[in-house]
């Protein structure tokens, strides 16, 4: 995956963060479009994220998106789920539900490329922290029968105390 300037966000823009799960704590708005470039058809999701404790001072962070997905003209309720396993040096795993493995997330620097290989898909995943209350994800599938860009805005909807 190339890490040159494709539009996605400032060029050398970076937010770095000492420590993912205390970034990502709280309310998000998510603003995503979706593109498969086999057909064409574009679609957008907006939402919210909410990155809180399953149990009071527990973790993992359950990472729980949902909103509304737009595509080929019909609007449905769409939502996601997901658990953010932080590490002593402030970066973190981020699994299913079920515990499968999804990817690694290192915010330390600002940006992080990862990769989730799932059959015959390949996931390839870019987080950029554009500061403390903003940051893009953008995910390129590629596999025999997709070809699609995600890219999402996430905004902080509330600011953090202390």
């Amino acid at each position: 995956m190339s890490t040159e300037h494709d539009g996605t966000s400032a060029p050398g823009v970076r937010h770095p963060v000492p420590d993912a799960a205390a970034y990502l704590a709280g309310r998000w708005t998510i603003d995503r479009t979706v593109l498969d470039a086999r057909t064409n058809t574009r679609g957008t999701f907006h939402g919210t994220a909410h990155f809180h404790p399953e149990t009071p001072g527990g973790t993992p962070l359950l990472h729980a998106e949902e909103g509304h997905l737009t595509w080929n003209g019909t609007t449905t309720p769409a939502t996601r789920t997901l658990h953010l396993h932080p590490h002593p040096n402030g970066t973190a795993t981020i699994t299913f539900t079920d515990g499968r493995p999804f990817h690694d997330l290192d915010l330390r620097s600002g940006h992080w490329l990862t990769r989730h290989p799932c059959a015959a898909d390949l996931y390839e995943g870019e987080f950029t922290v554009v500061s403390e209350g903003e940051w893009h994800l953008v995910w390129r599938v590629g596999g025999p029968a997709k070809e699609q860009v995600l890219r999402s805005v996430y905004r902080r909807m509330e600011r953090r105390s202390g």
